[in-house]
């Protein structure tokens, strides 16, 4: 059962207890991997940027720090009601100015036009897709032919939370999300493992096919 509870909330965090610990694991845990998917993604400054489950914010402060060009522009989704509030806080000022915008809704429906976005990055986040290639699909639907999207995560990490059933199904293996993008129209698909201020991680790319 406390299994159960706690991927339902590392997934969709609740303005709750269990969410509130969940927000602040995702500050301390997530950091690196946040900051290392912005950088990882060679964002420009006119880029049009979209982050999926963008959580507490972190990421959204980074990648939008990136876009100096009068056209760069921040997108994020995210579809707890609880993150999409605290990020609307984190990034305020950038919302006001127009840089940032963010959407409460699902990664498998997303209110974005075709052939929109040049650079998606997410973290920690695929393994909660119900159906990993109806969201990969409409990943690939809004990004721009030859965009890139990076995702990253330790492995190893959530393999230990898919060994306890915290992790639904087999969503969590990474074979299975980078066949989902196969699937949907990407190229170009590999993982790699990273080191970065001595913490091993994976990051996986792939590039919507032009």
């Amino acid at each position: 059962m406390w299994a159960k509870k706690l991927g339902s909330q590392l997934g969709r965090p609740t303005q709750s207890v269990g969410g509130w610990l969940v927000s602040k694991l995702f500050k301390t845990r997530n950091q690196v991997l946040e900051e290392s998917a912005v950088q990882l993604c060679r964002i420009q400054p006119g880029d049009t940027v979209l982050e999926l489950g963008h959580g507490p914010g972190l990421g959204l402060v980074s990648a939008a720090k990136l876009l100096t060009g009068p056209k760069g522009h921040m997108i994020g989704v995210d579809y707890s009601e609880y993150m999409h509030q605290m990020a609307k806080e984190r990034v305020k000022e950038f919302l006001e100015s127009g840089k940032v915008t963010l959407h409460l809704c699902d990664v498998a429906a997303m209110p974005l036009e075709d052939n929109s976005v040049d650079k998606v990055f997410h973290c920690n986040c695929y393994y909660f897709w119900p159906d990993l290639r109806k969201a990969a699909s409409e990943i690939h639907r809004v990004m721009k032919p030859g965009g890139l999207i990076v995702t990253t995560m330790r492995h190893s990490h959530v393999a230990v939370l898919a060994a306890k059933r915290v992790m639904p199904g087999e969503n969590w293996r990474p074979e299975a999300y980078m066949a989902a993008l196969r699937d949907s129209g990407f190229t170009d698909i590999r993982m790699e493992d990273i080191q970065h201020r001595n913490i091993t991680f994976q990051a996986i790319y792939a590039t919507a096919l032009t």
